[in-house]
């Protein structure tokens, strides 16, 4: 079993910035991709971004403005997240999937103030 710790969210103004951090632990080998959700009120869960072998993929919402890394040693998956909007106000959720089966962090709520 995998269990996913998100932190880094916060209040922060439009344009601003803010690193997520998700630190993964419990039985972690066989994780082939792990990435960023979120969900906004009234809104369904849509990927941000995933990272699998180096490889990335993100939203075209925040490409150019999120990077989503990923440090093997830490176990940790990071968002950097820049060049903030209003409508990225929502709770981001790490998602971790291996072998088809995902596992999902408790969120962390981004609110980008206008």
């Amino acid at each position: 079993q995998v269990q996913l710790v998100e932190s880094g969210g916060g209040l922060v103004q439009a344009g601003g910035s803010l690193r997520l951090s998700c630190a993964a632990s419990g039985t972690i080998f066989g994780i082939n991709v792990m990435g960023w959700y979120r969900q906004a009120p009234g809104k369904q869960r849509e990927l941000v971004a995933t990272i699998s072998g180096g490889i990335t993929n993100y939203a075209d919402s925040v490409k150019g403005r999120f990077t989503i890394s990923r440090d093997n040693a830490k176990n940790t998956v990071y968002l950097q997240m820049n060049s903030l909007k209003p409508e990225d106000t929502a709770v981001y959720y790490c998602n971790a999937k291996k072998f088809g089966f995902s596992s999902w962090g408790q969120g962390t709520q981004v609110t980008v103030s206008s």
